[in-house]
């Protein structure tokens, strides 16, 4: 296989049935693009009780600085129902000029052109004046934990260090050139339980419905909104995700009900001063919102989702410029600089070092028929192997 063909390299991961939390031979297939060239590859497998083993890569290129890391995963999502698909989704078929496949554009064209554009770096300058690794994960589509954190605790500890990082995944929501990510939103999730005194509903004075309170907490999440907007960032979002009480009969006033929420931020907050509000708004909302003058105070407790993902923006004017300038010169286009989204791995690697973020066009992600145009992963690579001079270029100086 020639490293060099984005699209030879897409088709040999696209064949790999890596749906978290299986490797499928994916990592494999990565290892057998990347030795040939000069990289070292490790294979690491992170494990922790009540979650399945994870395999995951890292692979490096040179032994000195400046250092550029490329992040990624190999692992996808499942296809659903197969027989919707129009080519089978692990065939990497092509058609009317684009390749069909299951992580086609989330994430394994980005990782198939990045190996690309830095063998055709390889081929036409020798090797970077400095050092290339590759991060990759088998865990991002899952729930993260044996993933991208734990090889960067691994890789760390065995004396890595990086001075940039770039996360292949797809970033553009039209066309390519049209958007880089330079930082992400945090995110919060909880679930408030509501606790009430079960009774019959037509004595509802021998009972207490939690459904009533329940309302009134959460509406006190939605009004007033929490701000609105930075320079940087959007309004933060709160949603209701889940209302529930378990009941099954239409006559029970149920003992209790819950509600479960997601916040995604931005840099107005900390996930620990956002908890504070939340707290504040539930405790007024319990006291002021007694919807029957002989209740006392709507009783709660709040369950928060462990690992609330923390609001970052990346600063690095020279990894940016660097990354505009080569999207530009490839595509004639000035990308925007977004935190739109929701979260990616990037929220690990911002405590290792600057991270930015720049991929495919996502239309077809997670969904049937995903797939990729050919053209797209050719003017990709393109803008990866720009990328990597100019960056070496400017960290050199």
């Amino acid at each position: 296989m020639t490293v060099t063909d984005p699209a030879a390299n897409l088709a040999a991961l696209i064949r790999c049935q890596s749906v978290t939390p299986a490797e499928g031979g994916a990592l494999t297939a990565l290892e057998a693009m990347l030795a040939p060239i000069g990289f070292a590859v490790e294979r690491v497998t992170a494990r922790e009780a009540g979650t399945p083993d994870i395999e995951n890569l890292y692979a490096r290129l040179g032994s000195g600085g400046p250092h550029l890391m490329f992040a990624g995963h190999t692992d996808v999502v499942p296809v659903g129902d197969e027989a919707a698909w129009t080519h089978a989704p692990f065939s990497a078929e092509i058609a009317g000029g684009d390749m069909y496949g299951r992580g086609a554009v989330d994430m394994k064209g980005g990782i198939a052109c990045f190996a690309a554009a830095v063998a055709r770096h390889i081929e036409r300058h020798g090797p970077p004046k400095g050092s290339i690794s590759f991060l990759i994960t088998g865990d991002e589509e899952g729930p993260a934990i044996n993933g991208t954190a734990k090889l960067l605790e691994w890789a760390a500890a065995k004396g890595e260090r990086w001075d940039a990082c770039l996360v292949g995944e797809p970033t553009n929501p039209d066309t390519l050139g049209d958007m880089i990510k330079i930082g992400r939103r945090g995110s919060l999730s909880g679930t408030i339980t509501v606790h009430g005194v079960q009774g019959h509903a037509a004595y509802p004075h021998l009972a207490d419905s939690p459904v009533r309170g329940v309302i009134a907490l959460t509406q006190a999440l939605l009004d007033p909104p929490f701000d609105a907007g930075t320079a940087d960032f959007q309004p933060s979002n709160l949603e209701v995700t889940t209302i529930d009480v378990g009941n099954k009969a239409v006559n029970v006033i149920p003992a209790k009900a819950s509600a479960s929420f997601n916040i995604r931020f931005n840099d107005s907050w900390t996930a620990e001063s956002l908890k504070a509000e939340i707290i504040a708004r539930l405790d007024a909302a319990s006291v002021e919102s007694v919807l029957r003058p002989d209740r006392p105070p709507v009783r709660y407790d709040i369950l928060w989702s462990e690992r609330p993902s923390h609001v970052f923006l990346t600063r690095n004017n020279g990894l940016i410029a660097s990354l505009s300038g080569a999207v530009e010169a490839v595509t004639g286009r000035q990308p925007k600089l977004s935190t739109t989204g929701g979260t990616s791995d990037a929220r690990f690697i911002k405590d290792y070092c600057p991270v930015v973020e720049f991929g495919l066009v996502g239309q077809t992600m997670h969904m049937v028929d995903e797939r990729v145009a050919l053209a797209d992963l050719e003017t990709l690579t393109e803008i990866y192997e720009t990328f990597i001079s100019r960056w070496f270029g400017h960290a050199a100086n």
